[in-house]
């Protein structure tokens, strides 16, 4: 761990984490939005030139912030992929992934007229917005406050209830690749539960336990729209669901499971 310009550090089969993928909870552990979007590039990568199209990252316990060893496996067939992405410490394993990507081919669909079928919903983007800072997480180096950059759209930083923030990776996720559609999304869906968030932070911790995010378009742009709605009703369980977007519209979908505890 150190001082970089990226977030991640990858040497052969090792994964080196810096202060950039420090998450709010635990000076030592990754920010959730981390190995999710690592998990995305690894996997695109072995997968090229076929895309991450749905992605399901499980965080078995907290990620830690020390040297990880990954493993992807799986094959592409002609139109789809099925892969699976492992993240390890030492020989503990502390998340994994299930990908799904296909082969994308622009001449392959014929898209409706914008006057035809449903409308493209859109998500209105601040140019001057006000920088997004959720309330009780921690003033340092780390994903949130340095590897991101957030503009608050609809919501409150103060209020509990649904809220919809722009996200941009300020930073390279990994050294030397350039950082794919998918590896955005998955940085920035993560964030769906502390963004629209119902309970207050000095009083529960409600982390997530895993990570789904299906696109049916690949975003284009630096820029990922977050809008989010928390429900918490079961004991100790709560569901936030997100909509995606990029700067021309809705391009997909996350999800995300609860575990919900006082402090």
């Amino acid at each position: 761990m150190g001082l970089s310009d990226s977030v991640f550090i990858v040497k052969e089969n090792t994964v080196y984490p810096t202060e950039l993928a420090r998450g709010p909870w635990d000076p030592n552990a990754q920010h959730g939005g981390a190995p999710a979007g690592l998990f995305a590039q690894l996997i695109e990568r072995a997968a090229e030139p076929q895309r991450v199209v749905r992605l399901t990252v499980e965080l078995l316990r907290p990620v830690p912030l020390c040297p990880l060893t990954y493993h992807v496996t799986g094959a592409a067939g002609r139109s789809v992929g099925r892969w699976t992405a492992s993240l390890s410490a030492g020989d503990r394993e502390v998340a994994r992934a299930y990908a799904l990507t296909g082969r994308i081919d622009p001449e392959g669909v014929i898209l409706p007229r914008a006057d035809e079928g449903e409308p493209n919903d859109q998500l209105p983007f601040p140019e001057n917005g006000p920088a997004f800072r959720i309330p009780g997480m921690p003033e340092q180096r780390s994903f949130y406050c340095t590897a991101m950059e957030a503009r608050l759209v609809t919501g409150s930083v103060t209020e509990p209830g649904p809220a919809a923030v722009w996200f941009r990776l300020r930073h390279p996720l990994t050294n030397g690749d350039p950082l794919t559609p998918m590896g955005r999304a998955a940085a920035s869906a993560d964030f769906g539960n502390g963004i629209s968030w119902v309970l207050p932070f000095d009083q529960y911790v409600y982390t997530n336990a895993d990570l789904t995010v299906s696109l049916f378009r690949m975003p284009m742009g630096e820029w990922i729209g977050v809008d989010a709605r928390t429900r918490i009703d079961l004991p100790g369980i709560g569901v936030t669901s997100t909509k995606l977007y990029d700067r021309q519209g809705l391009v997909g979908f996350a999800h995300q499971t609860l575990v919900v505890r006082r402090r």
